[in-house]
């Protein structure tokens, strides 16, 4: 790493915080990063709200600004500020910078997350030179995750099914849905779907990401003709899969349990893999690095 991109490495680095065993980022540290107003990055918030739980954002409460003060007295937040400042976690910058939707957001969102993966390895990589400290920063992890679970049980029950299934007979949710997970790439979409038609080049040519196309049955007149009006589809073939898949920027991966030709017709639900080893290997299968 050359020493300009090793610098801005460092710099995204301290701009990470903990809060209650959570790391995040503030509003004002990422207007900074991504050359735009504080206000704009909430307004950006408060106009998709659906799309940023309290999980991945949130506003500070005094008894968190202290928290923040007292890792770093430096931290960008202005005493003089009526309001406590947002924070985002890794999640929450990922949302966001497909809102903004501006070609710094996305560059500056990939470094942070480049620097969030740096810093886990980083702890990993200390595991046997400091089992006790890395031992304690894993079980805070943890207490934390089942706080946020015992929150997330709280909710409308119904409105958690909504977000992963879709019944028979709901097609605009369906459509709707698959939309949702689309936009929240930064770039590129990877579908693997072995019934991959018309219906689901329809969809994709008024979406404005690259997408790529992993299916074992391609009718190749309807490609020619979509590719002679569209350009934001690659097509590969590959058979050796069974089950549909998503994966967002190389990044995240979906498991889709219909096929994107039947969305709708049946109960089926979608389901996002926290498997990263796994995921590099099915990128790797299908020659994508």
């Amino acid at each position: 790493m050359n020493e300009v991109m090793e610098k801005e490495v460092v710099d995204i680095k301290n701009m990470i915080y903990e809060i209650n065993g959570v790391e995040v980022m503030l509003d004002t540290d990422l207007a900074k990063l991504y050359q735009v107003e504080t206000k704009r990055i909430n307004e950006a918030v408060y106009r998709n709200k659906d799309k940023f739980p309290k999980r991945i954002s949130w506003i500070t409460s005094s008894n968190e600004v202290d928290i923040l003060w007292s890792q770093n007295a430096t931290a960008n937040i202005s005493k003089m500020s009526r309001t406590n400042p947002r924070v985002f976690t890794e999640q929450g910058i990922y949302m966001l910078a497909t809102i903004l939707k501006s070609k710094v957001a996305t560059e500056i969102s990939i470094r942070i997350m480049d620097t969030f993966v740096k810093m886990r390895h980083y702890i990993n990589f200390n595991r046997n030179l400091l089992p006790n400290r890395v031992l304690l920063l894993e079980e805070r992890v943890d207490s934390n995750t089942k706080k946020i679970d015992e929150l997330f049980d709280k909710f409308n029950p119904n409105d958690i099914i909504k977000k992963y299934l879709v019944f028979e007979g709901e097609f605009y949710d369906a459509y709707s849905l698959l939309l949702d997970i689309f936009n929240r790439s930064l770039e590129e979409v990877i579908i693997i779907d072995n019934y991959a038609s018309k219906e689901l080049l329809d969809i994709l040519k008024d979406v404005e990401r690259k997408f790529i196309i992993v299916s074992k049955n391609i009718n190749n007149k309807l490609k020619d003709k979509y590719e002679k009006q569209f350009h934001n589809v690659t097509f590969i073939y590959d058979d050796s899969f069974h089950d549909r898949f998503i994966i967002l920027d190389r990044y995240v991966m979906f498991l889709c349990g219909s096929s994107f030709k039947d969305l709708g017709k049946k109960c089926f639900g979608i389901c996002e893999l926290k498997d990263k080893i796994g995921l590099k290997v099915m990128l790797e299968k299908i020659g994508i690095k």
